[in-house]
């Protein structure tokens, strides 16, 4: 189960993170927020911050209607995010390892390609477990045969 602080780990380990002052937290890279507490919007009351709820940049409504279709127990929407590659997350019906997947993915998608490599000196995907760069040294068109 995680919480607002498991979040605030989690963006803040991140390469070029800067948390926003805000009543709750909001964390941005490169000026473009991945992340950042739900501020609640009941018509005719004061907004209310909720720490519990995170909002998650998705990238696009491909995978906002997959999360949401998929996991409704973990991912929901509001008015006011129609159309915003935007989920809502429930903090608490996540672990801190689905919740570190949820949110780096989220930074990968805004962070800009030039800081990208900016993170001990190797791309992001050589942890990630994902293809970026080059493994073993070679150039990347000499590899499996291409270009050949």
């Amino acid at each position: 189960m995680a919480d607002a602080d498991d979040v605030r780990r989690v963006a803040l380990a991140l390469p070029h993170t800067v948390e926003n002052p805000s009543d709750g937290f909001d964390f941005r890279v490169a000026d473009k927020g991945f992340v950042w507490s739900y501020p609640e919007r009941t018509p005719g009351k004061p907004r209310v911050i909720r720490l519990d709820i995170a909002v998650l940049f998705v990238g696009d409504e491909a995978e906002k209607q997959a999360l949401l279709l998929g996991e409704p127990e973990v991912f929901f929407t509001a008015p006011g995010y129609d159309g915003l590659p935007l989920v809502l997350l429930r903090l608490a019906a996540v672990d801190l390892d689905r919740l570190t997947e949820l949110v780096t993915d989220a930074w990968q998608m805004r962070v800009p390609d030039a800081l990208v490599n900016d993170r001990e000196g190797e791309p992001l995907g050589d942890r990630a477990g994902e293809p970026l760069g080059d493994r073993a040294g070679e150039p990347l068109g000499d590899r499996a045969g291409a270009g050949k």
